[in-house]
């Protein structure tokens, strides 16, 4: 099992850390950040098929074809782990060492955004409000950790709670 969950989640760490920063350049290059948020969690869902994949190889080649809900489970976890540390680690070194001002050009846009949709001034005075917190707390690294941990492990953990709902198997196959 270790190999399985060590390759796989190595694999899907690196896809959808390679997408995220894909993506991100060219949002924070563009100012545009209207689509990054599809992209994002479209990889994910790529990445995380790994998941699947790692799960059915583990019943198929490993466990002589039959696999409980728990262990399926607990591979998938592994994988999703695995893959979303990947991923924080990318995200922290292309903001701290990339683009430091991400936060604020964020910020912004979401305020210009804001008033290009015809929004009240107390809508806007809030709403900045709400945005001068957010680049405040993304001055904190823990944080910023944290933050990108509740991004990426939820959908992994759908994606792996799914998988072993589908690929578990109680009684060994008739041979």
């Amino acid at each position: 099992m270790k190999k399985i969950v060590i390759v796989c989640g190595l694999i899907g760490g690196l896809i959808v850390s390679v997408l995220m920063l894909i993506s991100i350049a060219l949002c924070y290059k563009s100012g545009n950040f209207e689509d990054g948020m599809l992209y994002g969690y479209a990889s994910m869902l790529l990445a995380f098929s790994l998941v699947f994949v790692g799960i059915k190889n583990y019943r198929d080649k490993y466990n002589s074809g039959f696999v409980s809900f728990g262990k399926a489970f607990k591979t998938g976890l592994f994988i999703t782990l695995i893959a979303s540390t990947i991923y924080v680690i990318a995200w922290m070194i292309d903001y701290y060492v990339f683009m430091p001002d991400f936060a604020d050009k964020y910020a912004a846009h979401m305020l210009e955004k804001l008033k290009a949709d015809g929004a009240s001034l107390a809508e806007i005075a809030k709403q900045t409000k709400t945005m001068d917190n957010f680049s405040e707390m993304y001055k904190n690294p823990l944080l910023v950790a944290l933050f990108t941990y509740a991004e990426i492990l939820p959908v992994g953990l759908i994606v792996t709670l799914i998988s072993a709902f589908i690929l578990k198997r109680k009684i060994k196959p008739a041979v």
